[in-house]
């Protein structure tokens, strides 16, 4: 890790074993920067998504930003019944 990140804790994260990562930025903020491999399911379409979100298999981690969009999706996932989600906070840590 970089002494900026450091110092600023910006340690890169792991994902899960057999994760998919979830982006719930726009698709604007998307297409302006990702981590490879991720999925674009923007927040305000998430609730329109659930089925899509039924069938992943394995654990599904939610970033976005900052971790406050990611953060409203996992709850409302959860509140749905879906119990493999987590908040993975910003997806600039994944990179």
């Amino acid at each position: 890790m970089s002494i900026f990140g450091q110092l600023f804790g910006m340690a890169k994260k792991t994902l899960p074993e057999g994760a998919t990562l979830i982006d719930v930025r726009s698709r604007a903020e998307f297409e302006g920067g990702h981590v490879e491999g991720s999925v674009n399911i923007p927040l305000d379409t998430v609730q329109g998504q659930l089925s899509k979100f039924k069938k992943i298999q394995g654990p599904i981690v939610l970033v976005c930003a900052s971790g406050n969009r990611s953060g409203q999706a996992t709850a409302w996932l959860r509140q749905q019944g879906l119990t493999n989600v987590e908040n993975g906070g910003s997806w600039a840590s994944y990179r």
